[in-house]
């Protein structure tokens, strides 16, 4: 693993836009809601100690990764933000269903990003068993939340500027 015994959480505050301007969707995914919930939590801190007003934080949960895609072109299609973050996590388990549900997500996802002007920040973990999802989602190797959320705001900026 590429991350072992590395927090990639850590960043310059002073590197990052200015966000206070900005609205942001997350949406997250009730399975697995020990994991995603501390992704969740990970991301709306980082908008937080970015100047995002509370007010300009929309959280919608749906039941699956699956699910996000649509959630996502909803949010964008009705809450007027400037980037949706897609929050889930996906285990491994003894059957396919790993696979064709972290394929279609990704997929989804990077279709949202073709076809919609708002970016949609990928923030779904794909491990291979909980305890990798535990590291990953605010145990030793950071929090995903907290990358996805920088990733946000650095999107959204980017897409004011152009």
């Amino acid at each position: 693993m590429a991350t072992i015994h590395k927090n990639l959480s850590n960043y310059d505050k002073d590197t990052i836009p200015n966000a206070k301007n900005f609205r942001f969707g997350i949406v997250v995914s009730e399975w697995n809601e020990d994991i995603t919930r501390g992704l969740k939590v990970g991301a709306y801190e980082t908008l937080i100690e970015n100047h995002v007003a509370l007010e300009n934080i929309v959280v919608w949960y749906v039941p699956g990764s699956f699910e996000l895609v649509f959630g996502a072109k909803r949010m964008i299609e009705t809450q007027n933000v400037d980037a949706v973050i897609a929050i889930g996590s996906v285990i491994q388990g003894e059957t396919k269903h790993f696979d064709f549900v972290c394929e279609a997500v990704a997929q989804g996802i990077k279709d949202l990003n073709v076809i919609t002007d708002t970016p949609v920040i990928f923030c779904v973990l794909t491990d291979n068993n909980l305890q990798q999802a535990i590291d990953r989602s605010g145990g030793k190797h950071g929090n995903k939340g907290t990358e996805a959320a920088v990733a946000a705001i650095k999107m959204a900026a980017l897409n004011q500027k152009l």
